[in-house]
């Protein structure tokens, strides 16, 4: 299954907008500039993550977004599914009853081997990913950053808070 780069920088954006100061939000046009990423593309995620509830939106000086509630309560699989990647990863089209050996619908009585199998995977990732929440992230990343990356992200909010 290929994932959508949106999916890597929506959770990008929410564990950046995690990490912020409370109250503080940041503007579409700064969380394109903070992972260098193009403004009008960007914009589509931020609006399926606003329309999903898990970003808020604040208007005038100051404003721009930040989590809509709190990062213990949004999950990866929250954010797929915001964006529209969180269905099944396979679709039966039952082959198995068409041609020579194909028979009536009654020989047909549970899905295919093959789609138990896929849905039970579906099922896992699903569950994995509702596992995993926007704060756990940012908990092990805290531990994985290089000192530099944080000196240089905070210089750069501070900057932008400050203008």
């Amino acid at each position: 299954m290929k994932l959508s780069e949106g999916i890597e920088w929506s959770i990008h954006l929410c564990t950046l907008l995690a990490a912020l100061p409370s109250g503080k939000a940041l503007t579409g046009a700064k969380l394109a500039e903070f992972f260098d990423l193009p403004k009008p593309y960007l914009a589509k995620h931020l609006q399926s993550l606003s329309a999903a509830n898990l970003l808020s939106v604040k208007k005038g000086p100051g404003g721009g977004y930040s989590l809509a509630r709190s990062a213990e309560q949004i999950t990866m699989f929250d954010v797929l599914r915001a964006l529209g990647e969180a269905g099944p990863s396979f679709s039966c089209t039952e082959i198995r009853r068409r041609g020579p050996s194909g028979v009536g619908p009654e020989a047909y009585s549970k899905p295919c081997g093959i789609a138990r199998v896929m849905r039970r995977a579906d099922q896992t990732w699903a569950e994995e990913l509702k596992s995993v929440s926007i704060a756990d992230l940012n908990k092990e990343a805290a531990a994985e950053v290089h000192p530099d990356q944080t000196h240089k992200a905070l210089k750069w909010l501070g900057e932008t808070f400050n203008q």
